[in-house]
């Protein structure tokens, strides 16, 4: 990211996927490269930059203390650093545009959020908002006014989507800035001086924009009428003349724009991906599929690029967090399987964010219930129009995608002809036991949304919903990946489920990235991994297989087992 002086750029490193970023500073007029925060097992992220501070930033670093980060203040242009607050138990803290620590936050034992600021004695203990459990992933600041006046909230308190508010710095009251009917508000585009509110974006199938600024309605006429596609902002002139826009669609790269205000023109800048321009992609269609018990899922499906009529193999990929979303855009994922011959459909199942806190908070105790049933509920429908071979269907996914792999072979076990589990957590118990220190700050919402691991009916109750407790279940093919520096998920969590199904004699194919972390990063690791999956789901869907060749080549692929399972590696 840039610092406001335009003269550093700043640069984030971890080591090998363990998480524990680094900042670092580029003079981009010297090429001097300086550390910022301290190395060794430090995570960091910046905490604040303003222009009133333009070679100055806050930093948030554990070194101290590895549950909490305190707040620094940073001279980049020297390296000096000097601690502005210790945090002694909060989850996070809230800053302003002038380096001034507004409030600070913390989770109770059930899930609620407390923000706080500071009393007559200058302690942190003065409760000013409350937000409920069931809001906790549907209400969050996100800056005051440069003056201080107004601060800006996504906010559920009182309703089911989320809107756009301001609240009153003085009196506290609250003034709706943008709701929108179907899905929440999920970003604020700020003014880059006074930091009022400009435009605020929802999402529901693509990003829709509301505009707050009347002045600025004739330029999202004009940006509207441009681009086909998505457009969202990652940047704007101090004088509000120049905007550079980012396009986005589902069958073209990512674009860039310098949008100018006075003449209503946007000059294109350069692609994302300029070797796909020209490439054939295929589109991705939201559609609607009905649960069983009446929510509406907003999926995405993409079809195979060259088909035989009738019904094609298909792969059901399952997105991570759980509380995170798929989207429009120009999936890889999509992508690369629709053009082996597959179709593609991503499920927004319960859990999944942008939809109200009701469609959430739906999702409380029910990973491997019934969040893994609107899985199954999307499978079915995609076989009855016609769309998917049931006999040829994959599941797969990273994280709580690779459980939503795991489960499909565990608690519905003929359903899948295979799976692909990257990442993923076996047993929910021992997942829990091994988070980083700094995800205990807000475990606490874990009672909520996963069950009480703190008691022994909620231990036993993750017990019932852990696929490592059914793999007496598996009959069809599984591939494991996994980072054996993940701190997430650990690399326990394949290892015990992978050594459980070797002592059955169950066949399982697993592969393990000893520089890797959450997932497959490094871009020789992506080939050798890709090249990995294709050849497995081609052995047991029948789709296209490009020859492996040189796609191992500078990788730290490790096949702890299984490899001969895949004819064609």
């Amino acid at each position: 990211m840039w610092l406001h002086d335009n003269r550093y750029v700043l640069i984030f490193r971890d080591n090998a996927g363990d998480e524990n970023w680094r900042i670092w500073s580029v003079d981009v007029e010297t090429a001097e490269v300086r550390p910022l925060t301290p190395a060794n097992g430090v995570k960091a992220y910046v905490q604040q930059t303003s222009r009133h501070y333009p070679s100055e930033l806050l930093i948030a670093h554990n070194e101290r203390d590895k549950r909490f980060f305190d707040i620094y203040h940073v001279n980049v242009a020297n390296g000096d650093s000097s601690l502005m607050m210790e945090n002694d138990g909060f989850f996070g803290i809230f800053t302003d545009q002038h380096f001034r620590v507004r409030f600070v936050k913390k989770y109770d034992d059930d899930g609620e959020m407390k923000y706080f600021s500071r009393d007559e004695a200058g302690a942190w203990s003065k409760v000013i908002t409350r937000i409920p459990v069931e809001d906790s992933l549907t209400t969050w600041p996100i800056e005051y006014s440069d003056d201080g006046e107004e601060l800006y909230w996504i906010d559920s308190r009182g309703r089911d989507k989320a809107v756009a508010v301001g609240e009153d710095a003085k009196t506290g009251r609250i003034r709706i800035l943008a709701e929108d009917d179907r899905a929440d508000i999920n970003s604020i585009l700020l003014d880059p001086i006074t930091m009022r509110p400009i435009a605020a974006a929802s999402r529901f199938d693509r990003i829709q924009w509301e505009v707050l600024d009347a002045e600025f309605q004739p330029d999202f006429n004009v940006l509207t009428e441009i681009f086909r596609g998505e457009i969202g902002f990652t940047g704007m002139s101090d004088d509000r003349s120049k905007i550079i826009v980012a396009h986005r669609q589902d069958t073209h790269p990512l674009e860039y724009y310098c949008y100018d205000r006075s003449t209503r023109q946007a000059r294109r800048l350069f692609s994302a991906h300029s070797r796909l321009e020209n490439a054939h992609l295929v589109p991705m269609e939201p559609i609607i599929v009905r649960a069983r018990d009446g929510l509406d899922l907003l999926c995405y499906l993409s079809r195979p690029s060259v088909s035989k009529p009738g019904p094609v193999p298909m792969v059901l990929l399952v997105h991570g967090g759980p509380w995170n979303r798929d989207v429009w855009c120009l999936s890889p994922m999509h992508q690369w399987l629709a053009s082996r011959g597959y179709a593609v459909l991503s499920v927004n199942f319960r859990g999944s964010t942008g939809f109200g806190k009701s469609f959430i908070n739906a999702a409380n105790k029910e990973w491997g219930g019934k969040m893994h049933d609107d899985l199954i509920d999307a499978v079915e429908w995609a076989i009855s129009q016609g769309v998917a071979d049931p006999a040829r269907i994959a599941i797969m996914g990273g994280s709580y995608g690779g459980y939503a792999a795991l489960a499909g072979l565990t608690f519905t076990p003929e359903r899948f002809a295979c799976a692909v589990d990257l990442v993923g957590i076996s047993n929910l118990v021992t997942f829990v036991n091994t988070i980083p220190e700094y995800w205990r700050t807000w475990q606490s919402q874990w009672k909520v949304r996963m069950g009480d691991f703190t008691t022994e009916d909620g231990r036993c109750f993750l017990e019932e919903r852990s696929p490592l407790n059914y793999i007496d279940r598996i009959v069809r093919p599984l591939l494991i990946a996994q980072g054996a520096n993940d701190v997430r998920v650990k690399v326990s969590e394949s290892d015990q489920i992978v050594a459980a199904m070797q002592e059955r004699g169950i066949p399982v194919t697993y592969i393990l990235y000893p520089d890797e972390g959450h997932g497959v990063g490094r871009a020789e690791n992506k080939r050798s991994y890709t090249a990995v999956v294709e050849a497995f789901l081609a052995a047991h869907l029948g789709g296209w297989c490009e020859p492996v060749g040189d796609d191992f080549e500078g990788s730290s692929i490790q096949f702890k087992a299984g490899r001969d399972l895949i004819p064609c590696l």
